[in-house]
């Protein structure tokens, strides 16, 4: 249940081992957060990445889950509602990013890749917006991409899957209205974390902490999107109407990194 000044006071990340999503549950604890629950594929490294939650004040659990596994989604999520009482905010926060060149090698890779960040979003989301639905209240905040807004030749198989995440997420926020609970679309550019290290910078980068801090400030002006840095909305407002040719030169100077 939110507090009197209605900040979150219980956290469930979905992908628990995300830096991205520790970075978010990280903020909502400073401001009073007292209980986060981190769900993921490997309990022994969320439980050390929960120590710093836990000095922060917070009582913190880890649960397992897997984005492939479907066909747990359901029951693994109301379990941990059921377990631990209701959430105010649940964080999506998995997803691969992979390799373009590989998948296109190993289209198996491609499809799993595919089946994590698109299918496990799907099945987790709605397994989420039951669950809110029935409480009455609570956030879900979906991690897409600015990837999702027009697919480039060098990673258009993550691209395309989030794109579906975006389009899902939009569908789900509107089947929604009405109940009490809510979902906040998250759309940021280059993110400097363990999934894009060793990859060179996009223009307009920004860190687990900034993305963290944009996800804080929409989830006090109740926003259901949110562009993480914000004039990517700007950007991507313009580079969804060029030519294709043109766009074409456009993607591949950012991926050379011709920028200032």
């Amino acid at each position: 249940m939110t507090d009197a000044l209605g900040r979150a006071r219980s956290v469930l990340v979905l992908g628990g081992g995300s830096d991205i999503g520790l970075a978010i549950a990280g903020r909502l604890v400073a401001r009073g957060t007292r209980r986060v629950v981190l769900a993921g594929r490997h309990p022994q490294a969320m439980a050390e990445r929960a120590r710093d939650l836990q000095v922060a004040g917070a009582d913190v659990a880890t649960i397992p889950f897997d984005a492939a596994d479907i066909g747990a989604h359901e029951k693994t999520i109301a379990a941990a509602f059921a377990d631990f009482g209701d959430f105010d905010v649940v964080v999506l926060a998995f997803g691969v990013l992979g390799d373009q060149s590989a998948f296109e090698q190993e289209p198996a890779a491609a499809g799993l890749a595919v089946v994590v960040n698109y299918a496990g979003a799907v099945s987790a989301g709605l397994a989420v917006a039951k669950q809110l639905r029935a409480q009455g209240r609570g956030r879900l905040v979906v991690l897409s991409s600015v990837a999702g807004q027009r697919a480039r030749r060098d990673n258009f198989v993550y691209g395309s899957s989030k794109a579906g995440l975006d389009a899902f997420a939009l569908g789900l926020s509107e089947a929604l209205r009405g109940s009490g609970a809510g979902v906040l679309i998250v759309r940021p550019g280059f993110v400097r974390t363990k999934m894009t290290a060793g990859r060179p910078p996009a223009p307009f980068t920004s860190s687990s902490e900034d993305v963290a801090a944009a996800v804080e400030d929409a989830l006090d002006r109740e926003a259901t999107a949110v562009w993480v840095p914000a004039k990517l909305r700007w950007v991507f407002l313009v580079l969804r109407l060029l030519p294709q040719p043109l766009f074409r030169r456009v993607a591949a100077r950012s991926a050379r990194g011709e920028h200032q």
